[in-house]
């Protein structure tokens, strides 16, 4: 139930003004800067979506910015082509070949995830990148072609100002408990699961 409907106009100021000196003190409070560690995970649709939305923040601020994808690789994602245009600012790495029931080849795919990984510490350990994406990061570690302890580590040594987004569902705990935000999408309903809805352009790809 919204009690503010039951509020006078004078008391929905007075609680407005509180709200917004509270604010203003959380605001004056948080004075520290440092590069965040970011997962986007669970069942849900967007988790690479709301990494790109940071991807365009950061270069519209004139940063320099990699993407390394360790799944969808065999995608061609129409990001890619609007992306294309800060090619100066931004690397756009695309790993993978695809989920591990089309390549069928998991020793292969183990290949692939770390000559992806490789890639990727080089991007965090340059102190030039303000933002890293580690695209579906997290279905490769639950698949067991990375693991955990290793990209921790990378994560603890990462230059101060870097931030690291890692997507993909199933984020290992290890994961999760190193990192600044967590975000978990969380699945309600789906156009393919509940009307056998495909793909469409604009929406997935």
């Amino acid at each position: 139930m919204n009690t503010d409907t039951h509020l006078s106009p004078e008391q929905y100021q007075q609680k407005m003004q509180k709200r917004k000196e509270i604010q203003a003190q959380r605001l004056a409070e948080a004075s520290q800067e440092k590069g965040l560690i970011i997962v986007n995970t669970g069942t849900g649709k967007g988790k690479t979506t709301a990494a790109l939305g940071m991807v365009i923040r950061s270069l519209g601020h004139g940063f320099k910015v990699a993407i390394i994808q360790f799944i969808k690789g065999a995608w061609e994602p129409a990001e890619k082509a609007v992306l294309s245009q800060w090619e100066t600012q931004l690397d756009f790495l695309a790993m993978g070949e695809g989920f591990t029931w089309e390549t069928q080849d998991r020793e292969r795919d183990i290949l692939k995830a770390e000559q992806a990984w490789e890639k990727a510490v080089s991007f965090i350990n340059n102190p030039d990148y303000h933002l890293v994406l580690l695209d579906e990061v997290n279905v490769a570690l639950k698949l067991g072609y990375l693991q955990a302890e290793t990209v921790v580590k990378t994560l603890k040594e990462k230059p101060e100002s870097t931030h690291v987004i890692l997507t993909g569902r199933g984020a290992p705990s290890a994961i999760i408990e190193v990192a600044d935000l967590v975000t978990e999408m969380k699945l309600i309903k789906h156009p393919f699961k509940e009307q056998g809805i495909k793909a469409q352009p604009g929406i997935e790809f």
